[in-house]
């Protein structure tokens, strides 16, 4: 049994919490835009448990409040050491506001999904607090709004190219990715005495040097210089080519050092640290988390993120697929570090003996489901690669994508004798299931992870994320082609029929997607529907910081090409696009039948509103109607689709 907790088993949030820890001064203050969950998937706690760990007194400052008299920040004192601040688990941007640049009306990392206790640009806001009232003490800031910001970056809510979140801020020091190794590092040298301003060489760290400044030598490093922040602002092309280097140097195991001119200072980001081995995860996670929200919260309500992963299990870190509009590579890293299956099934110990735990674990998973373990045969290869995806366009020969650690890790789980059953919640990549894709693995293999999957994870419904049915836009995306999801529905609906399961294919699409285009729209309606879905896990793109998408959405460039690439600008083209999902509600079908009849597209016309089409047919003259569908033909299997395979080719 659990045992009963304690205040004083959370961090401490107030003065009175650190005099119960019998503290009369602190080493580390952390300043978060979250709510304060003590869990290993949120990474404050994450933070201040490290932090801790290395024998450092901590505590966290959740949401303080920034439109009072800003008591919350001096509330605590001065640390010895530093403030750390992070804006919390997600950008704030994204978590305040949606696409279409309007308020949420739900903060998941807030009480009761409570909105107004987040700022916007939350990490510049709380480090300028701190350094107006404390401007003696280090600020080192960190989380994915400082990581994903730590260089020239595109910001969507504003409009605008914003310099390194280190100018903004007046931080002292940007801690990107993942922050174990390189706070353990940190610390270390304090401990030692050496100055914070001193502590310049650290791996995967930035700072911001003056003019004045010496850069620091490093022998074991190279170094790259990018194009300034003020050439950026003058010429998108130039910025388009920074981000092939920041990215490319991310992903490296042997990384080059990033310098770039801002104004009279420069921007130097140290190479990332290597993947963490499977002990230091292993640490990561088996700290002494409490695993539920600070008590402070006991009467304002649920806290939403919390509530959705409260029974779920994180088997790994990184992500492999580099998608185009994805940032997990870009904080988490493309390399795998995954638990030991002892210390997983750990922690799926701790979790079913749980008061309130009813014997269902949400998730086992990851940034995505059935990457664990996975990782290259030959790690020289690796060490010299600089693919920003292992899986795109082809799967890298080198990388051993065997799922069977996976598939005996799920049977290890359900094994304990408190789990009913182990759901699986993280998004699943479906090509890699496909034989006729990841050419590497065993078919048996992929078909026992599947079966698995289908007959014992799934709650009726399985969600993958083929994303796009348009080959030149998935290429983009760094997606395979949809072909390959046709592949995967064949197995799926075999196994189904085998099993007798009545399971659900549920396919998630994004709409304005650079290079993508209205016709594009219309032809993953018209496969989709003929494939039998209804779709409604669709989303349109977000332009977030520190993805290709994002670079070419701004610039108009692709960074590897420096070729043009069209993209949905305007909120009358995205909402065009967007529309196209929504083919079947009856007050689109006017607008989709005038711009297929004005795009000359009545072949797709025929297969989303056939009665409209053949009205539209039989009032046209002689001579002017296209080429329609039979109906009869399944769409995929149909001769005359060549008109759509023309199209992509077109473009």
């Amino acid at each position: 049994m659990q045992k009963e907790l304690q205040l004083s088993d959370w961090l401490p949030t107030t003065n009175k919490e650190v005099k119960i820890r019998g503290w009369d001064a602190l080493d580390v203050i952390l300043f978060s835009g979250d709510a304060y969950v003590d869990h290993p998937s949120f990474g404050p706690a994450v933070i201040g448990r490290i932090l801790e760990s290395y024998g450092l007194r901590v505590a966290i400052v959740p949401q303080p409040c920034v439109t009072d008299n800003l008591q919350d920040f001096e509330k605590l004192g001065i640390p010895k050491l530093f403030f750390g601040v992070t804006g919390g688990c997600m950008d704030p941007m994204l978590s305040n506001y949606n696409a279409n640049k309007k308020r949420r009306d739900k903060d998941a990392y807030t009480p009761n999904g409570e909105i107004g206790f987040r700022p916007d640009y939350a990490t510049t806001v709380y480090s300028n607090i701190l350094k107006d009232k404390f401007p003696d003490t280090p600020i080192l800031i960190g989380g994915i709004e400082a990581s994903l910001r730590r260089v020239t970056h595109y910001d969507f809510w504003s409009d605008t190219l914003m310099p390194t979140i280190l100018e903004s801020s007046k931080a002292d020091m940007l801690v990107y990715g993942m922050g174990e190794q390189p706070l353990r590092e940190i610390v270390r040298l304090m401990q030692k005495g050496v100055p914070f301003s001193s502590i310049t060489t650290v791996k995967q760290t930035a700072v911001l040097l003056n003019a004045d400044a010496k850069i620091p030598k490093n022998s074991n490093w190279e170094d790259v210089e990018i194009a300034s922040h003020e050439v950026c602002l003058s010429d998108k092309k130039k910025y388009a080519s920074n981000f092939k280097v920041i990215e490319q140097e991310s992903n490296k195991l042997a990384a080059r050092r990033i310098f770039q001119k801002v104004g009279d200072k420069t921007l130097m980001i140290n190479p990332p640290c290597p993947t963490m081995t499977e002990a230091e995860i292993d640490g990561s996670f088996e700290l002494p988390y409490t695993r539920m929200p600070h008590p402070k919260y006991n009467k304002r309500g649920p806290i939403p993120a919390y509530e959705m992963i409260k029974f779920s299990i994180n088997i790994h870190r990184g992500c492999f697929g580099g998608c185009s509009f994805c940032t997990i590579s870009a904080h988490q890293g493309k390399f795998i570090a995954s638990r030991s299956q002892e210390s997983v099934l750990r922690e799926v110990d701790t979790v079913a003996n749980m008061p309130d735990f009813k014997g269902y674990l949400s998730d086992i998973g990851g940034p995505s489901a059935n990457m664990y373990k996975m990782k290259g045969k030959v790690q020289s290869i690796c060490d010299k690669c600089v693919a920003p995806s292992c899986i795109s366009p082809v799967i890298c020969s080198n990388l051993d994508t065997s799922h069977k650690p996976l598939t005996d890790l799920y049977k290890a789980v359900d094994s304990h004798p408190k789990v009913k059953k182990s759901f699986i919640g993280s998004g699943i990549r479906h090509d890699m299931l496909v034989p006729e894709f990841n050419k590497n693995a065993d078919p048996k293999e992929l078909d026992d992870y599947t079966e698995e999957v289908m007959t014992n994870h799934v709650s009726g419904r399985l969600k993958v994320a083929p994303e796009h049915t348009s080959d030149p836009v998935l290429k983009l995306m760094r997606k395979p082609s949809f072909s390959y999801f046709h592949k995967f529905k064949e197995r799926f609906d075999k196994i189904n029929i085998k099993k007798g399961l009545n399971l659900q294919l549920i396919p998630y699409f994004i709409s304005n997607h650079p290079a993508c285009e209205v016709e594009d729209m219309a032809n993953l309606a018209a496969e989709t529907k003929d494939m039998g879905f209804q779709l409604e896990q669709v989303q349109g793109f977000t332009p977030t910081p520190m993805t290709v998408a994002t670079v070419i959405y701004y610039s108009g460039y692709h960074p590897y090409t420096l070729k043009k690439v069209s993209t949905p600008i305007s909120q009358k083209e995205k909402d065009e696009q967007h529309r196209f999902f929504f083919w079947y509600k009856e007050e689109n079908k006017a607008w989709i039948r005038k711009t297929l009849n004005k795009l000359g597209r009545e072949d797709l016309l025929k297969v989303l509103l056939p009665e409209k089409a053949e009205k539209w047919r039989k009032n046209k003259p002689t001579g002017e109607t296209k080429n329609t569908y039979n109906d009869a033909i399944p769409f995929n299997q149909r001769k005359d689709k060549a008109k759509f395979k023309s199209h992509k080719k077109r473009r």
